[in-house]
């Protein structure tokens, strides 16, 4: 057996929400881009707001350019392992039974990450630390950790960013506060086993925000360059023989150069590759869209996310397909 917490919302509030909702998620907003070709497909946007402390977001969209918050109940599915007890950049994937995993940074400085599953994003199993760096005692941190399922293999592959002081001598001190970041990997069929963490990647620079996106049945692989000095902190992107590499030459930056940014998922919407990105020195969400994974378009301004420009707007997160069906039972009253 295993503990189920539940996330709710009070009947109320929800309903007061639940008619524009709906109205996003039919397409009957003003000036709504119907990208979405499928009347039983939407999009759930993982998220988390200030430092992570609040526990889990959610936002929906019918079209993946219109979002709209998922109201919580004031006890909502809040945070309980790790030092700091935060939930930062959580990142879901879904399983051949249906079931949806979640993986998260649980703290500025460990050694662990956090993990739950659900089936609805309301019933939750108990939250549980993975100390997938707990090998290394000197490791500074486990950040921004990514799951995806390899149909391939079977297996669930989870991968993140660390610093390991020493490891990298020759791009020590590239990055604020001597962090020096590479990313890491550790593969599982049922989160209690797992294989050994190993290196995933090494560009030759800091990095970290790593994903995966499948676009017209192709792997692609993101990062953000993390270095600071001098600045990058812009996005490029890699074709991927498979998720565990190899991985082709990275491209020249997709976003604009200057702005820093950080967080990127990506989804295919109709015949486009979209990229959402935090861009946090502006404190405000921005969006690619490409048709080849070559030419990148700037389609922030078509975007409307909930909360944006507020302390509680949208950060590092998520987004993933879903059925209309389970949106639906989330915004029910």
């Amino acid at each position: 057996m295993f503990e189920v917490v539940t996330m709710f919302t009070s009947g109320l509030h929800r309903l007061l929400v639940i008619v524009g909702l709906l109205a996003s998620l039919s397409g009957c907003v003003s000036g709504i881009v119907e990208n979405n070709t499928s009347s039983k497909t939407a999009y759930l946007f993982t998220y988390f707001t200030k430092n992570g402390e609040d526990g889990l977001n959610l936002a929906v969209s019918r079209d993946g350019y219109h979002w709209q918050k998922v109201p919580r109940a004031e006890n909502h599915w809040r945070p309980t392992i790790g030092k700091s007890k935060l939930m930062r950049d959580p990142s879901v994937a879904q399983g051949p039974d249906g079931t949806y995993h979640m993986v998260w940074t649980s703290g500025w400085n460990e050694n662990n990450i956090g993990y739950a599953s659900t089936k609805d994003f309301v019933n939750w199993t108990a939250q549980k630390e993975i100390p997938v760096m707990a090998h290394e005692p000197s490791v500074r941190n486990t950040w921004a950790p990514e799951i995806i399922y390899d149909e391939i293999s079977k297996n669930f592959v989870i991968f993140w960013s660390s610093t390991i002081p020493g490891k990298f001598p020759a791009t020590e001190g590239a990055s604020e506060d001597n962090y020096n970041h590479r990313l890491y990997v550790t593969t599982t069929q049922d989160f209690v086993t797992f294989t050994p963490t190993q290196l995933f990647y090494d560009p030759g620079f800091s990095v970290i925000d790593a994903t995966f996106l499948r676009f017209n049945g192709k792997l692609h692989f993101i990062v953000k360059d993390e270095t600071r000095f001098p600045p990058k902190k812009y996005l490029q992107v890699a074709s991927a023989n498979s998720l565990q590499g190899p991985f082709g030459k990275l491209s020249d930056p997709i976003t604009k150069e200057g702005l820093w940014v950080e967080g990127p998922t990506g989804v295919q919407i109709g015949d486009s590759a979209v990229i959402y990105y935090d861009a946090y020195t502006t404190h405000r969400y921005g969006a690619l869209r490409s048709s080849d994974m070559i030419n990148w378009e700037d389609v922030s301004d078509q975007m409307h996310f909930p909360d944006e420009g507020t302390p509680v707007r949208m950060r590092h997160g998520t987004v993933i397909p879903v059925p209309v069906a389970l949106v639906e039972k989330l915004i029910s009253p």
